[in-house]
């Protein structure tokens, strides 16, 4: 089986690269697993920033669709957990992280993306956490910590309680992402960003990091533990199999019935 991501260092910056294109880089277990070593090894290395990147049309598209199967709520508490392990890895990282933004980031991977301390998005893609479109809650995968956190919370609110997503000039606007290139320029703008973080103090970017996500509260797990309790409750409703139903087999507006 190929590996699912690669882990490149070179001059004191590391790349991790979802390499599932085909898949749009959907978070498995197995790719989740591997995310989460190379995020151990990246932090046991001695690189000066990570760059998070992907391969193909989308960056990544969430949770993989084959793994949501009916399961009991003590099975899926563990599970819905374990996906938040990489959110954990990256924003405990000393070290500034850069999410290369190439294609649409949603679900799972909008969790990861702003997650990251910087975000650099190509024109036209879209971000967002659509989860309510397939009857889930739309605080998962860290959108309920960071995400009125990051842009303003009337804004926040409407993209996690109607699926809204933006597009990269919107979020630019918004602050969501910091800087928006054409695609076949987006490259430069991570690289010179990549540089630029590199090439400062070290141990003054540890602290200063460290103080900018103290500064948010002191309270993450405990909105992860909530994230984990609604969406482990939403999965087992017949709204998510209305919803999985209607977006991926059938095509259509989802009805629900609130059961």
């Amino acid at each position: 089986m190929t590996t699912p991501l690669r882990l490149e260092s070179k001059d004191g910056i590391a790349t991790i690269t979802l390499t599932q294109p085909e898949r749009m880089n959907a978070l498995s277990l197995t790719m989740l697993d591997a995310l989460i070593d190379a995020l151990d090894a990246v932090r046991r290395g001695d690189d000066r920033v990570l760059v998070l990147a992907a391969e193909g049309q989308a960056f990544c598209a969430g949770a993989d669709r084959a793994e949501m199967i009916q399961r009991k709520p003590a099975e899926w508490e563990p599970i819905v957990d374990h996906y938040l392990d990489p959110v954990r890895r990256i924003a405990d990282l000393d070290i500034p992280v850069i999410a290369r933004l190439q294609g649409d980031t949603v679900g799972g991977g909008f969790g990861l993306a702003i997650a990251c301390d910087f975000r650099v998005a190509a024109e036209g893609i879209r971000l967002g956490a659509p989860f309510v479109r397939i009857g889930l809650a739309g605080c998962d995968m860290s959108a309920g910590y960071y995400l009125p956190r990051l842009i303003p919370l009337g804004v926040a609110t409407e993209m996690m309680m109607t699926g809204k997503l933006v597009r990269a000039d919107e979020a630019l606007a918004l602050g969501l992402v910091h800087r928006v290139a054409p695609a076949d320029k987006l490259d430069d703008e991570v690289n010179e960003l990549a540089q630029r973080l590199r090439s400062g103090p070290p141990i003054a970017l540890v602290f200063t990091k460290r103080a900018i996500r103290r500064s948010l509260d002191l309270d993450r797990d405990a909105e992860f533990d909530y994230e984990v309790f609604a969406q482990v409750n939403c999965i087992q409703t017949e709204d998510h199999q209305e919803g999985v139903r209607a977006f991926f087999d059938e095509k259509r507006a989802p009805v629900f019935q609130g059961r």
